[in-house]
């Protein structure tokens, strides 16, 4: 399953460069994570990072994209 992120973004940032597959950019409102690129960072770390560095826990699991 792919993450998203959600109406509780608060547009920091933070998340950005901690996506060790660049699957983060800069939307015209928050931040977006490209469900084709997210791999929730599996090989990479232990837990998905955009989630553990986000204040407001607007990274979350998205249930439109499971993983394949």
């Amino acid at each position: 399953m792919a993450f998203l992120i959600n109406e509780e973004c608060i547009n920091c940032g933070a998340c950005e460069p901690e996506c060790p597959v660049e699957a983060i950019t800069a939307g015209e409102e928050i931040y977006e994570i490209d469900p084709s690129k997210c791999v929730e960072c599996e090989g990479h770390y232990d837990e998905p990072q955009c989630a553990a560095v986000c204040p407001t826990d607007a990274c979350v699991p998205d249930p439109d994209h499971p993983k394949s």
